[in-house]
């Protein structure tokens, strides 16, 4: 019998730098099919920046045709209007899940840190380290696609077991 695979998209929201990351996985074995950062000019308006993520991640999924979406929650800003900010952007990177029938796993950085390293305060590099050990990756991801992929781990690692959640 053949072992399902599944394919998820991860998202690292940002309004000036979006990473994401399509991860597959095919029993214990992860893969990365592809990742990248979608970056928007400091210029341009705000309702472009959000038109410009949507295409880009609507081009991805069109090309990999993940099964599920995986989101990384802000962490929680002091400045009330980069917070709005990236609750725009997310809006518009959720819509983009919805018309395209995606599932969407909405996970914490500190969820997503704890299901990859093992560690909920793991610091960036230290994350960027279990990416490249769990997607068996010769190079560094860049930063933001790092944390995109590792939210899709999470993701896809959570699922393994039906009914089970990175939430503690």
């Amino acid at each position: 019998m053949a072992v399902p695979v599944s394919i998820c998209l991860g998202v690292d929201p940002g309004s000036l730098a979006c990473g994401y990351a399509v991860v597959s996985r095919c029993g214990s074995r992860l893969e990365l099919v592809e990742a990248g950062v979608i970056r928007s000019p400091r210029g341009a308006d705000f309702d472009q920046r959000i038109l410009g993520i949507h295409r880009k991640l609507a081009e991805v999924i069109a090309r990999t045709g993940p099964h599920f979406m995986a989101v990384e929650s802000p962490f929680v800003e002091k400045n009330a209007a980069t917070a709005i900010k990236l609750g725009q952007i997310r809006g518009g990177i959720l819509l983009t899940a919805g018309l395209h029938g995606l599932p969407v796993g909405d996970y914490n950085p500190m969820q997503v840190k704890k299901a990859v390293s093992g560690y909920g305060w793991a610091d960036k590099t230290q994350v960027g380290r279990m990416v490249m050990v769990l997607l068996s990756l010769k190079e560094p991801l860049q930063t933001d696609a790092a944390d995109a992929a590792a939210v899709a781990i999470g993701h896809l690692m959570a699922t393994r077991v039906p009914g089970k959640s990175l939430v503690p």
